[in-house]
């Protein structure tokens, strides 16, 4: 019986200790190869210790699950006027269309992101006067390693305005399985120019990243507008006939960054698969606060050669304006709880 005691606590330690080993060599290995904000590294080696994954993270998982819960019935609760005059104003129109048919739904998952926008990152938006009453408008925002602040930027404007604004993304997302139906129900279309312009004729508001996913993996903390030579937004904007808001969020780079090596590695990649294969990594708390600029107006003689410099220099004047350069994860979580609402530390 003894030795049968002896030998489970025996193996048990060395499990644990072949954990700690594990954890040890992960660390070395970051350390010594990927050149990260000291901040970023103090907090790692913190999370992955061993005894705060026992005894703090586990645990907190299925706490974790009973607080969404809870919050998905406060959400409910706070916003069930506002989905009941949605689904009687479908009822009253008699037939039900596919969109009308989303419409309650759609709402309810705007008000999740919405309020998770605001507990984590403090979200604001400003500019909103910018966006036009009616008729279309093509907002141009600048990419993040993974786009968050357009999200709430999306269920923001849908809640405020009650406008759905469409998104034009990359073909890749339709082929993630789980999330079709997200798109499908958000408007996000590959779109080409011709569909843009159409779509923007008839009044709606787009959303579009010229530099896309290559803005996404290899931009950095330095915000620079990474466009290439796309013109497609332009023409689609030149042929409707509609604005260009140019759209900024302070330190979306500090929320999420890429693994900082590897470049070359991973722009042949990238120029082989057109895939975001570059890893991402954070989820900081750090302070969002989405810009709206002023519209750019399409002028009859205006090339898009033309129209996309003017866009590209708005929002390279608008980064200048808003975002501390370079950025950092420290001094942005420090603006998320410490500094006054809409005013910009410098």
């Amino acid at each position: 019986m003894m030795n049968t005691q002896e030998k489970l606590f025996s193996d048990t330690g060395t499990m644990a200790q072949r954990l700690v080993n594990c954890t040890q060599e992960v660390l070395e290995w970051l350390g010594q190869y990927v050149h990260l904000d000291l901040d970023y590294m103090l907090w790692i080696k913190w999370l992955l210790s061993p005894l705060i994954l026992t005894f703090i993270i586990l645990p907190l998982l299925l706490l974790l699950l009973i607080y969404v819960s809870s919050l998905s019935l406060y959400i409910y609760r706070a916003h069930r006027k506002r989905l009941m005059r949605k689904v009687a104003t479908i009822v009253e129109q008699g037939e039900i269309s596919a969109d009308m048919f989303w419409t309650a739904g759609r709402e309810a998952v705007a008000t999740l992101w919405d309020a998770h926008a605001w507990l984590w990152h403090g979200y604001e938006l400003r500019g909103l006067e910018n966006l036009p009453t009616d008729g279309g408008a093509l907002l141009v925002y600048y990419h993040g390693a993974i786009p968050v602040d357009y999200y709430y930027l999306v269920n923001r404007i849908l809640l405020l305005k009650e406008v759905m604004v469409h998104s034009v993304v990359d073909k890749f997302l339709f082929k993630v399985p789980g999330i079709k139906l997200v798109l499908e129900v958000f408007h996000c279309t590959p779109g080409t120019v011709e569909t843009v312009a159409e779509q923007l004729k008839e009044g709606s508001i787009l959303g579009v990243s010229p530099g896309g996913v290559y803005e996404a993996q290899f931009g950095d903390h330095h915000y620079s507008v990474l466009w290439k030579e796309r013109l497609g937004f332009a023409r689609a904007a030149l042929q409707a006939g509609v604005p260009v808001l140019p759209v900024f969020t302070e330190n979306i780079r500090e929320a999420f960054r890429v693994l900082p090596c590897g470049h070359r590695l991973f722009h042949w990649l990238f120029q082989k698969t057109r895939l975001p294969l570059r890893p991402c990594f954070g989820g900081f708390p750090v302070k969002l606060r989405t810009h709206i600029g002023s519209p750019i107006y399409p002028t009859p003689d205006m090339t898009p050669e033309q129209l996309r410099d003017l866009c590209r220099a708005a929002l390279e004047k608008m980064i200048q304006e808003h975002q501390r350069l370079p950025g950092s994860i420290f001094r942005g979580i420090v603006d998320r709880f410490w500094s006054k609402p809409g005013i910009h530390r410098d």
